[in-house]
């Protein structure tokens, strides 16, 4: 197999660039720096596309490695055929692999291996040829006391056995059936106790073509099943199944013939139907993690990217009932300024009291904005916030938080070496405060899996879920940037080239020689060689340094290129940051492709070098529309039906969109009420922190459910 090859044609990219990118990934270069530095070798892929291209060279690699020992392990049997050679070679698959290998493989104790070891191969051969005769004259020769072969009747059961394994050991019947099962079967379920009360009573008389059948659908009845509540098969027109069978193997009329004919259905039945279903099942529950965590991966990207809060003093509202509601101020560096408890919810109902300590924080700090964790007492605190509010002359507003993860955080042992001196529920209000300000900076101290914008996370391949959702992580990271005089540990592990070991040294260094000046200074860290400062360099700004290109996204190798740049452009490096207005045009009246050969760099580089020179240390997120803060609040009951809202996109699943629109029970927008044209996921159209529109259709006040659509409604 030519692996590159391959990769170029199933991801659609030129081989070339497919082969400089996997280069690269051999080299033992970050997706991160192989993304942002290294565009000209890629073509400019992105990191999405080298996650991709990274997770299918791993797979075609350990394919090829397969292929490899299976060849030699056929070898070794002395069996290896030119034909059987060349289907190894052209399998495409490790199902085809294995299917190939079956015959060969050293196989349990089966009613067929006993057969053999009684001696009536030879007979199963004679039976399978299906020439003219009676086999029983022919099993009568292999009867044998002391072989365990009492009458031909019991030799002919043996050599029915052999054959029935063979049938289903043959891999061109198992990728027929494997086809014509996905293609014509359908996923049945029913429930183990139809009186038992459950969450899955929608799946308890349920079925669906197996081609069809839905991820999360898929998802939920896995589950379902492991809990005990339903029984879940495939069914198929298993007659149709060993007529195809009969039709293949079965030669003539002969009493031979229909022995086989038996054997086919016993095969069918016995042998590879149960591994097929199990095939097909395991198969639809891996296609349905695989879709479910490319959903997460993708939630959890925006949510990461969420604009941040800048600059504001924010206090963190982490509301509870009996034990307080814990308070924290933080100033717009995240700074902990102060800590309280205030107890306006029940069973205490201290609202004066919870106000006047809240609207001194205010004015003694300067608050301007409130976050509220959306946990338990939620829809209580938001209510008291609102009502305070609207009582002061000072402008503040709030914002309801997702908590998801931040109980983690704070019993944790980061959260404990950050913030000895506070227990662990005032860590979780500084947390909640910290994660309007910055979402990525907060969010990276939390294990992803626990920050809650994906389905059944906990029913997916943890080591697949963990890793995808790291790189999503990393990318995030590294495609804002990160300040080396204030990111904590988490952050720096998360850049490019640092594993946690290094970030600790950073900090370390940090502490005991004060600021970083320069990023030069970062090869004075223990443990961060020439290959860490090399990946790590660029994503790592130093601002009010003694270099201020320090404070870009340039990496120090093209620094010679950009003092060029500026120079032929009539510029220095003072005009940094300062005076650039124009240095995208003058670059482009000289002609990027010729300076880009003046100046030894290639063209994407110097157009990112452009960028970043005129918008020294910008982050990407102030781009994006800022986060919705209210004011007021509302309830469920004040909804009514055509009522048009503001709400922010909380999660995005397979069936549609939830949506927070202010009343502590978020929304579905259904997909098919998400927009006019046809979609296939909801993610086409919408992406979690979308502050969208949305129309009110239905409210369940019972059941606490709100159907929303995004389709204005029509004009009468």
């Amino acid at each position: 197999m030519d692996i590159l090859k391959q990769l170029s044609q199933e991801l659609n990219l030129p081989e070339n660039q497919v082969s400089s990118a996997v280069q690269l990934m051999d080299q033992g270069n970050t997706i991160p720096f192989i993304a942002r530095y290294r565009k000209e070798a890629t073509g400019s892929l992105d990191d999405q596309v080298l996650r991709r291209l990274q997770e299918r060279l791993e797979y075609l690699r350990s394919l090829e490695k397969r292929r490899e020992d299976i060849t030699a392990a056929i070898q070794a049997q002395e069996k290896l055929t030119p034909e059987l050679e060349k289907a190894i070679s052209a399998a495409a698959t490790l199902t085809e692999l294995e299917d190939i290998y079956r015959p060969f493989r050293p196989k349990r104790k089966t009613r067929a291996s006993a057969a053999r070891e009684r001696g009536l191969e030879p007979l199963a051969a004679w039976i399978f040829s299906q020439q003219p005769g009676d086999p029983t004259d022919k099993a009568a020769a292999f009867v044998s006391e002391e072989k365990g072969v009492p009458s031909p009747e019991a030799a002919i059961d043996g050599a029915r056995d052999i054959v029935a394994e063979d049938i289903s050991d043959n891999a061109a019947v198992r990728r027929d059936l494997r086809a014509f099962t996905f293609r014509t079967g359908v996923l049945t379920v029913k429930a183990a106790d139809p009186n038992a009360s459950s969450v899955y009573e929608t799946y308890y008389d349920f079925s669906e073509p197996v081609h069809k059948a839905a991820s999360h659908r898929v998802l939920a009845i896995e589950r379902g099943e492991r809990e005990g509540f339903l029984k879940v098969s495939v069914v198929i027109e298993a007659q149709a199944a060993v007529t195809a069978l009969q039709k293949k193997f079965v030669k003539n009329n002969t009493p031979a013939g229909e022995i086989v004919a038996e054997a086919c259905a016993d095969s069918f039945s016995r042998l590879i139907y149960p591994a097929i279903e199990r095939e097909i099942r395991s198969q639809l529950a891996d296609d349905a993690s695989e879709k479910a965590i490319r959903v997460f991966s993708q939630n959890l990207r925006q949510l990461l990217l969420q604009p941040p809060v800048k600059n504001a003093v924010t206090m963190g509202f982490d509301p509870a009932y009996r034990t307080g509601c814990k308070i924290a101020v933080v100033d717009g560096t995240g700074k902990v300024l102060d800590t309280s408890v205030v107890y306006p919810t029940v069973p205490h109902k201290d609202v004066e009291g919870a106000k006047k300590t809240l609207t001194g924080l205010i004015r003694k700090y300067g608050v301007t904005v409130i976050a509220i964790g959306n946990g338990t007492a939620s829809r209580e605190s938001e209510q008291f916030v609102a009502e305070m509010l609207r009582e002061i002359p000072e402008k503040v507003s709030y914002m309801v938080v997702s908590e998801a993860g931040a109980s983690v955080y704070s019993a944790s042992k980061l959260g404990a070496e950050e913030f000895p001196q506070y227990d662990v529920s005032l860590r979780s209000a500084v947390s909640i405060a910290r994660r309007l300000q910055d979402p990525l900076a907060e969010l990276v101290k939390i294990d992803p899996k626990a920050i809650g914008v994906g389905q059944y996370q906990h029913d997916m391949p943890q080591k697949q879920l963990s890793t995808a959702l790291d790189g999503v992580v990393e990318d995030c990271v590294n495609g804002v940037g990160v300040d080396l005089n204030t990111a904590s540990q988490p952050l720096l592990a998360r850049v490019a080239g640092i594993n946690s070991a290094v970030a600790k040294n950073i900090v370390a260094y940090r502490e005991e020689n004060g600021r970083f000046t320069d990023r030069s200074q970062l090869k004075k860290v223990p443990k961060l060689g020439a290959k860490a400062f090399e990946q790590c360099a660029g994503f790592l700004r130093v601002t009010g340094g003694d270099n201020i290109l320090d404070s870009t996204g340039v990496h120090p190798e093209s620094y010679a290129a950009a003092r060029g740049l500026l120079t032929a452009c009539g510029y220095s490096l003072e005009d940094v940051g300062v005076s650039l207005a124009d240095l995208k045009n003058r670059a482009e009246q000289k002609g990027l492709r010729v300076l880009a050969e003046e100046l030894g760099t290639g063209e994407p580089t110097l157009r990112d070098m452009i960028d970043e020179l005129q918008k020294p240390g910008r982050d990407p997120r102030d781009q994006l529309p800022p986060p919705l803060l209210r004011t007021d609040v509302m309830e469920m009951k004040d909804l009514k039906p055509g009522m048009e809202l503001k709400g922010t996109v909380r999660n995005v699943i397979d069936f549609g969109a939830f949506v927070d629109i202010g009343v502590h029970q978020d929304g579905l927008v259904h997909i098919s009420q998400i927009c006019d044209r046809y979609i296939k996921h909801p993610l086409e159209a919408v992406k979690v922190g979308d502050v969208v529109t949305v129309w009110v259709m239905d409210v369940d006040l019972k059941k606490k459910r709100i159907s929303l659509t995004m389709k204005p409604p029509k004009a009468e």
